[in-house]
């Protein structure tokens, strides 16, 4: 008897060596698939800075591929003559950061009632809140209603309110505060005495930290590009966003790549030029959401985390 435990005990390492054999290839797949899908994500962008510092005939001919050749800083020369760049980030600044405020109060508002399992008549009100994510207005008569009926022509609340609340972030934030905050809380703060909006202010928003931050950080992103919106109702060229600074100065280098008093040479140079500013327009629009996303990634793991263990 004794023999055949001992027999067991000298066949057991060379199974579990065996098996680690294949957790070890296993883990060599795992890493060479997220390597590769590094690599394709990750080779754009870099693609994108390298192009900008790098001579336009070198990016054209195709010999920029890993890294800058013949490095310049002419694409962002080019960009920075524009003495309204400045101006443009100044109201994008001012955009992401008002706008981001109005979205996220807004929304919170909204979620926060549609959360709570004594409001009457929820489910009415959230059948009126998602139809309009399948079928809107339109174009037309949103802009109709922003510069006849609320007169919003030419502000920023005209690109701020028209996005005020987005439905799906809307449905995200309302469902983190009935799935992942024990209405518990809620009842016995009500009990204790606490008003609705003491409830939300005391005990909801100091344990949605993680879901504010993400779904802020949607909202800045979205009011960041907000191109299309600001090219409708912003005339007043002080008041424009980065974006469309940035459209006016490629806008004027396309021109000129087709100047019909340049030589062919001349043109070719402006159209090659043209080409690479695209890189360094990028960039330049690229760099406020790069240096904000870092603060703020470490909550999307934490608003992940969130519910996955019990205690």
């Amino acid at each position: 008897m004794s023999q055949k435990i001992a027999a067991r005990a000298l066949r057991k390492p060379a199974h579990n060596s065996r098996k680690a054999k294949e957790d070890i290839l296993f883990e060599w797949i795992v890493y060479f698939i997220l390597a590769l899908l590094s690599i394709i994500i990750v080779y754009p962008l870099w693609f994108v800075i390298i192009a900008s510092f790098s001579e336009a005939k070198m990016v054209i001919s195709g010999e920029v591929l890993w890294r800058p050749v013949h490095v310049t800083l002419e694409n962002y020369a080019e960009c920075l003559k524009n003495g309204d760049l400045m101006i443009g980030y100044r109201n994008s600044l001012g955009m992401l950061f008002l706008g981001t405020a109005v979205n996220l109060v807004l929304t919170i508002l909204c979620a926060y009632p549609l959360s709570r399992r004594d409001l009457w008549g929820k489910s009415g009100i959230m059948l009126y809140v998602t139809f309009p994510m399948f079928f809107s207005g339109g174009m037309i008569p949103t802009y109709l209603l922003v510069s006849k009926t609320l007169h919003l022509t030419n502000s920023w609340w005209a690109v701020i309110l028209v996005g005020g609340i987005a439905t799906y972030n809307m449905i995200i934030m309302r469902t983190f505060f009935s799935g992942s905050i024990p209405y518990e809380l809620q009842e016995a703060a009500q009990i204790d005495g606490c008003t609705p909006f003491g409830i939300l202010f005391r005990i909801i928003l100091p344990l949605s930290i993680p879901v504010i931050c993400v779904i802020g950080l949607y909202y800045g992103v979205f009011l960041w590009n907000s191109y299309f919106q600001s090219l409708v109702y912003l005339t007043d060229k002080n008041k424009w966003p980065l974006q469309l600074f940035l459209r006016q100065i490629l806008v004027a280098n396309d021109v000129s790549a087709v100047d019909g008093g340049a030589s062919v040479d001349e043109m070719a140079r402006r159209a090659m030029r043209a080409e690479t500013i695209k890189y360094a327009i990028v960039v330049l629009a690229s760099v406020p959401m790069l240096i904000i996303y870092p603060f703020v990634q470490r909550y999307f793991v934490k608003g992940v985390m969130i519910g996955s263990v019990k205690g």
